[in-house]
């Protein structure tokens, strides 16, 4: 069993938030008992994946859950939006408010101008918060946490955290958009699906050739935009250190298991720090969680990892053989058989057992396939892959590991203190939890004096909270008394019962909605970063109001045939070995270079490397070519 102890904070202590991804209110509630100080779920319209969404009802319920935690719920309503769809969409933010929501997450300006009620607005990370300037100028718009750029170094979220008073949220574990957010319309130019609507295609996982202008293939059926997940266990410290509040596990689109596992290595992680340094950091709701598994990253769905841009560019950020799961490595292929092989070099803490799903190498890319049985370090497959000698295998799915997360694996205690009283007809007892809930209760009882002190057996019943969401913290009483057991248990669950039905109150129907507020001005260079995805008549006016001169309306409405597709910090001249700031060697190839899938379609790849940043436009024929 992993469990964390109770730690007193100090109350200047900052709140960090732990916030996790819920596909469906099920993954809410796992994340909250899996130690979850926030989650993050769609609604039913207007989240930037189309495909998880999720009823009001179930999200009201969700809150409720969530509250009695003192943990929050932020909605996902960070698609853009069009002229039709403003009336719903603030017919939807009522409902969600109603339902107890505690933010949304945003892209679009117009939410600004909508007549919404008094629900925190948090800035997405699809509206590409890159700068200190972006972001004070945010927060004087209103908005009450910010979601930076995922391609920020850690002086760069400094810069912004020690800029703005509101919270600064940052992604630490999960997928990676190879385009900087909300500036990618690659789905939307090949496919007809837009990002910013909700509905991308994931056209950076697939497989190009590239080519210079000489018409030489330089690398063939490889998947040159696809990256490593990100995983930054190792420098939660320090993005603590340099300004940021909530740290952001990403995964909408996740499985339940996924999300036990990985908020619980999380929450691990921050304990530990906070444990080291409770008079700097806290967390940011009530309880700790008691999960009955070892939480391990290695065994959920990843791509291998990396840190991504937090400590400069380094060259672990892509796998250009494969964007599926390879796993962790479990040996090499010693021996083949008929219908079996045997593994050597088989890491020593490695547990092979029948169910395992395993990968490897080949040459048309990642092969796979399932273990029907296991004999020591002798695997023997459903049915036998061409392997060699030699080879490397790893495994991607544990099965024991999947099948415990299957079950029940957590519960979530709130501590509470209780104290028993005597009155002149019997005895009194109160309950306190952590954020100062109470519940009182006088019970009549005959004084009847102890033969000996009682202390430790009133103790040992108060401690018996069993299915509650309690545990015990301290307890006092007088110990000269004797008080049957039967009647302590009694006791103990009648005032339980009277706190637990102490959470916050829903929201009444009659609020009025919020006047919008006057915006500021905004320099050409936030303006230039707002106006991307202008898509209605209310952000359009948002733009004209803070300064803008000319505003385009977004892809989705015009296409551009010279739109720029992606802009990333990526880049394939770094990736092999091109960089003309850091590597400075003579390029074996002639620009421009192109990427071709296989399709036929190609894209020209443009490198700004004054802002380091390489460009995905695409190719148009000599005849249309502006």
């Amino acid at each position: 069993m992993v469990s964390r102890k109770y730690v007193e904070t100090n109350s200047n202590a900052r709140a960090i938030e732990l916030l996790s991804p819920a596909r469906n209110a099920e993954c809410g509630r796992e994340a909250i008992l899996h130690g979850a100080d926030a989650v993050y779920i769609g609604g039913p319209a207007f989240g930037a994946r189309a495909a998880a969404g999720n009823s009001v009802d179930d999200i009201a319920g969700l809150c409720r859950f969530a509250h009695f935690y003192g943990a929050r719920v932020y909605v996902t309503f960070n698609t853009i939006l069009y002229d039709h769809e403003l009336a719903e969409a603030e017919r939807v933010v009522w409902q969600l408010y109603r339902a107890g929501v505690d933010a949304l997450i945003v892209q679009d300006l117009a939410l600004l101008r909508l007549s919404l009620p008094p629900i925190a607005l948090h800035a997405s990370t699809q509206m590409d918060n890159r700068t200190p300037e972006k972001a004070q100028w945010l927060e004087k718009a209103g908005f009450e946490q910010i979601v930076v750029a995922r391609e920020l170094s850690l002086s760069q979220i400094k810069s912004i955290a020690t800029a703005v008073a509101v919270p600064v949220e940052a992604f630490v574990h999960g997928a990676l958009c190879v385009s900087y957010s909300g500036r990618c319309y690659a789905s939307q130019s090949c496919f007809g699906r837009s990002a910013n609507r909700g509905e991308c295609a994931q056209f950076c996982r697939l497989a190009f050739d590239l080519v210079d202008a000489g018409g030489k293939t330089l690398a063939r059926h490889q998947h040159l935009l696809s990256l490593r997940d990100m995983n930054r266990q190792a420098s939660l410290e320090m993005m603590l250190d340099a300004g940021v509040r909530s740290l952001k596990i990403e995964g909408r689109l996740k499985d339940v298991e996924y999300v036990k596992n990985v908020t619980a290595f999380y929450r691990r992680r921050l304990d530990e720090i906070m444990e080291r340094r409770p008079a700097d950091y806290r967390r940011a709701s009530l309880g700790h969680s008691h999960v009955e598994f070892i939480p391990d990253v290695s065994k959920s769905f990843n791509r291998g990892f990396t840190e991504y841009f937090l400590h400069g560019r380094t060259s672990d950020v892509w796998d250009f053989s494969t964007p599926k799961m390879r796993g962790e490595y479990v040996g090499r292929v010693s021996e083949l058989r008929k219908r079996s092989f045997v593994l050597a070099d088989v890491p020593p803490h490695q547990m092979l057992e029948p169910g395992d799903c395993f990968t490897y190498d080949s040459d048309e890319g990642l092969g796979g396939f399932r273990a029907n049985r296991v004999e020591g370090h002798e695997v023997f497959p459903h049915r036998m892959p061409p392997l060699r000698r030699g080879q490397k295998i790893y495994r991607n799915l544990d099965a024991r590991f999947e099948h415990q997360l299957q079950r029940p694996t957590a519960v979530r205690r709130i501590r509470v203190d209780f104290e028993i009283s005597t009155v002149e007809q019997g005895f009194r007892v109160s309950a306190t939890d952590e954020v100062g809930r109470t519940a009182c209760e006088t019970f009549g009882a005959v004084h009847e004096s102890a033969d000996k002190p009682q202390t430790d057996t009133m103790t040992r019943q108060f401690s018996r909270l069993g299915d509650t969401p309690y545990e015990l913290g301290h307890f006092s009483c007088p110990d000269n008394y004797f008080v049957p057991a039967s009647l302590l248990a009694q006791w103990r669950r009648v005032v339980v019962e009277k706190l637990m039905v102490q959470v916050p109150a829903e929201r009444s129907a009659e609020v009025k909605p919020v006047e919008p507020s006057e915006l500021p001005q905004a320099d050409k260079s936030v303006i230039e970063s707002l106006s991307v995805n202008v898509s209605n008549r209310l952000a359009y006016s948002v733009l004209k109001e803070i300064g803008a001169e000319v505003v385009e309306a977004a892809f989705e409405i015009q296409p551009r045939a010279d739109q720029v597709l992606m802009t990333c910090r990526h880049c394939l001249r770094y990736a092999f070995g091109q960089c003309v700031r850091k590597q400075h060697v003579q390029r074996p190839w002639r620009e421009p270079l192109t990427l071709r899938i296989s399709d036929g379609r190609e894209f020209l790849l443009r490198f700004d490397c004054k802002n380091c940043v390489m460009e995905v436009v695409k190719k148009l024929p000599a005849a249309v070519a502006p």
